[in-house]
Order: C-alpha cells, then sequence, then structure tokens
C-alpha cells in the first residue's frame, strides 16, 4: 500500500522493534515470533522536502491465538475513538 501509493522511498527506518529490559531490545529479525515476545510496532514515513512526517506507534504482544495491542488505551493517543482491547 505504502509503495502503491508512491511513498516507499520516504520509509526511513523499519516498522518494528522487539522490546525487553530496553526500550529498543536487541533481538535477531529471522527468529520466528513466539507467544510472549512484545514488539514495539512503529511504521514512519518522513518527506523532508515537504517539511512532513508520521509515526505511529503502538506496542503489541504476541498471544498463542494472535496479538494484543497493549497501547491501545494508552494517554495520547487521542485519534482512537474508544478503548477496544481487540486483537489484531
Amino acid at each position: 500500500m505504502i509503495a502503491a501509493a508512491g511513498y516507499a522511498p520516504f520509509l526511513l527506518h523499519g516498522a518494528a522493534h522487539f522490546i525487553g529490559l530496553d526500550v529498543h531490545e536487541g533481538g535477531d529479525e529471522s527468529t520466528p515470533l513466539r507467544a510472549g515476545m512484545v514488539l514495539a510496532v512503529e511504521p514512519g514515513i518522513y518527506v523532508p522536502e515537504k517539511k512532513i512526517g508520521i509515526r505511529i506507534e503502538d506496542d503489541v504482544l504476541v498471544t498463542p491465538g494472535g496479538a494484543r495491542v497493549l497501547s491501545d488505551c494508552a494517554p495520547g493517543k487521542g485519534m482512537r475513538w474508544k478503548c477496544r482491547g481487540q486483537r489484531v
């Protein structure tokens, strides 16, 4: 979707990272995800010549049946209509 819209060159960093004892926990990105792992999913698009950018970050817990967004009801998530606690 990002590439189709022409924004692929503006995706300047990875879209996720592990969270552990440190906020940016090192990890082998080739390791399959397992229940109990926590990731920060943070895609960001930055267009320097237009001086605009956006990054949306959510903390996600991998569960046996899928995933759960932990930051769904976090302060500052004003764009969310209600706290859902849904599985993604």
